[in-house]
């Protein structure tokens, strides 16, 4: 089976496309640095020649507001070049509790993704991931100076970025879900907890400072970040996966 990842030249793509030559299938990886360029549309129809299923995992390059724009114009050419190529399964990674944090440009942006997808013409399956293990270092570093990291206490239920490549190819290999599925860490932290636990593994001996108004995560508010109902939940910890 042909799959064009594309974005699976990413942290996540890169790993899908692993996942998925290991299983035998025809997985491509596709980005700008391959040339296709999803916002102009450039490559876009080659890459989906003879394809079964196209993975977006694509994002845009800021959390501002240009995010919608961007979900916008890439979803819109994806899909259309999909359509005319065939394409019978198109697959998006989006984020756990996406909808409940409107607070958030970028998550509001997700939402407009996930909503072009389901009014358009195709079958489709979207991968709903809680944050990631490997993104934490980067958000301590928004609110942190040499001394202090500030950090709300909003839960959390991070997860590896391998656990979800593997679930975003067991979709992809799948009937279309016509809906959403969740994947997400085995355990819930407040954030500024995880930031202690992190801090003390890197050697790091700079203070972490509860402070409910720092940071991206400051919008979220209560378990909106964390995975209800139906979740595939992941098996590696964050303790492991910092020991590697």
């Amino acid at each position: 089976m042909k799959i064009p990842v594309i974005g699976g030249t990413g942290r996540v793509g890169s790993q899908v496309v692993k996942v998925l030559t290991a299983r035998g299938q025809e997985a491509v990886p596709h980005s700008l640095s391959t040339g296709v360029d999803l916002r102009s549309g450039q490559g876009l129809r080659e890459a989906l020649t003879r394809s079964d299923v196209v993975i977006n995992l694509t994002t845009s390059p800021t959390f501002d507001e240009a995010a919608p724009p961007f979900f916008q114009e890439t979803m819109d050419n994806l899909l259309t070049a999909a359509h005319a190529a065939g394409v019978g399964h198109v697959v998006i990674l989006s984020i756990v509790g996406v909808d409940q944090v409107p607070g958030l440009v970028y998550y509001r942006a997700k939402v407009l993704q996930e909503d072009i997808l389901k009014a358009g013409p195709l079958p489709y399956s979207i991968v709903r991931a809680t944050q990631f293990f490997e993104f934490i270092d980067t958000v301590l570093s928004l609110t942190a100076d040499e001394n202090t990291v500030r950090l709300p206490a909003t839960l959390l239920q991070p997860i590896a970025a391998a656990d979800v490549a593997q679930t975003v190819a067991d979709v992809s290999l799948g009937t279309p879900l016509q809906g959403t599925r969740n994947v997400a860490g085995p355990e819930v932290f407040a954030l500024d907890e995880l930031g202690k636990i992190t801090l003390a593994a890197r050697g790091d001996h700079r203070r972490v400072v509860t402070d409910n108004t720092a940071g991206l995560f400051a919008a979220a508010s209560g378990d909106a970040l964390i995975a209800k109902g139906d979740t595939i939940i992941a098996k590696t910890t964050y303790r492991e996966w910092l020991a590697r």
